[in-house]
């Protein structure tokens, strides 16, 4: 009887282990969330937030499918990264978010500017209605593993200086946020999920593919950088060096214009190539990849791509700011010395320019950068003259400059 009661108890326990293992789908069942990935070893606990990867990797799957149900589930409602009361971390709750300390939402004059992106390409809605499957799956895809999660490690990151400025600087406040954001940018290494490919550092290690600054085990030089840079961050909160930190941060911006950068020079080269071929699926297909790569970017970027233009002589000034390009005035008989001709009123200096070149002098904000989001605009068909990769190296020059980005860290493209 004795016997045939723990006979009874173990096929109890047993069924209810088998039921228990079937609410867990395999990616959650295989993730071995240890200490560090990557190389950058964790001060807190983020494992629920590196397992909002495995939404991004089946996001990833079902666009490609064009399983447009399947994407907007997972992305409304989520699927691994279940929280302590029941409810799903979302990529949409992410993207949607609004006061994030990330530039994206203040540049495009709307909150949850990345939803709003991603959003309209899941449903056809806004710039991609009427767009085929494969804009709309570029979009989605690059969207998210790209925009969305970048945004988000961003944002962690300034979230750290905030918190650290505030005098929070140990691992439950100003160096978690600074995981979260390694968690959002790498995710998890375990080598029994499927989750490679899925985050940004993924894109950062393609693109040194494609432009010869990988190192020999294939990883980039920028993920190199990005790697150095937040294990740097890590130390500096654990010493309280704010200046150390900031330096941290700024490291990696740098080295996530590097990389999208690429991304962008890539895909518009593709366009110059696709356009020659008379290919116009591909065009359409590179132009939504290019599009939402260089979204990634465009808030951090745009406002050194501004120019002072003369009308008169139709050449750039070469003043840098808004105030100096707006200071000529032209004078006559003007102060001791009765100068006649023009000056700067900001700068106070004189040049040989006549009136009406002296008056011609504009501000064009974001000059350069409009021009790449008219290449990259879906509703662009192109030109078939136009040397794409030439001219976004040229737009995106002041850019590289401004960031102490050299030719050797953008490479060659292979």
């Amino acid at each position: 009887m004795k016997n045939n009661k723990i006979i009874a108890i173990m096929m109890t326990l047993s069924m209810l282990a088998a039921a228990f293992a079937g609410c867990l789908s395999d990616d959650e069942s295989d993730v071995d969330l240890d200490d560090s990935d990557g190389g950058y070893e964790y001060a807190s606990n983020v494992d629920n937030h590196r397992m909002l990867m495995g939404d991004v990797c089946d996001i990833k799957d079902l666009s490609g499918a064009y399983d447009w149900t399947g994407v907007m589930d997972i992305y409304e409602n989520g699927e691994h990264a279940e929280k302590s009361d029941g409810s799903y971390r979302t990529l949409m709750g992410f993207a949607d978010a609004s006061g994030k300390n990330h530039a994206y939402d203040a540049y495009y004059d709307a909150d949850g500017s990345w939803n709003d992106f991603v959003s309209a390409a899941i449903t056809a809605t806004g710039p991609f209605a009427g767009e085929s499957d494969t804009v709309r799956d570029q979009a989605v895809e690059k969207g998210i593993q790209n925009g969305v999660m970048t945004a988000y490690a961003i944002h962690e990151l300034n979230a750290a200086i905030i918190k650290a400025e505030a005098g929070n600087w140990g691992p439950d406040d100003a160096q978690h946020a600074w995981d979260e954001g390694w968690a959002f940018y790498h995710g998890p290494d375990d080598s029994n999920a499927d989750y490679d490919g899925c985050g940004p550092y993924a894109t950062a290690d393609k693109r040194a593919g494609n432009f010869g600054t990988a190192n020999a085990d294939g990883t980039s030089a920028t993920n190199v950088a990005t790697l150095a840079a937040m294990n740097n961050g890590l130390t500096a909160m654990q010493n309280e060096d704010m200046q150390g930190l900031v330096d941290a941060r700024d490291e990696i911006l740098k080295n996530i214009i590097i990389v999208y950068s690429q991304a962008s020079v890539r895909y518009a080269s593709k366009m110059t190539d696709d356009l020659a071929a008379g290919d116009s699926d591909d065009y359409d297909k590179h132009q939504a990849e290019g599009h939402a790569f260089y979204r990634v970017i465009e808030a951090y970027v745009a406002e050194y791509t501004s120019i002072c233009y003369n009308m008169n002589t139709h050449q750039v000034s070469s003043d840098t700011t808004q105030e100096s390009c707006e200071g000529y005035i032209w004078v006559e008989n003007y102060g001791e010395s009765n100068y006649t001709g023009c000056y700067n009123t900001v700068t106070h200096q004189t040049n040989n320019d006549d009136q009406a070149t002296c008056e011609s002098y504009g501000w064009y904000a974001n000059y350069y950068s409009d021009k790449i989001v008219t290449m990259f605009d879906l509703s662009n068909d192109g030109d078939v003259d136009a040397d794409y990769e030439a001219d976004i190296r040229t737009w995106l020059q002041p850019v590289w400059d401004h960031f102490g980005i050299t030719a050797e860290d953008i490479g060659t493209l292979q």
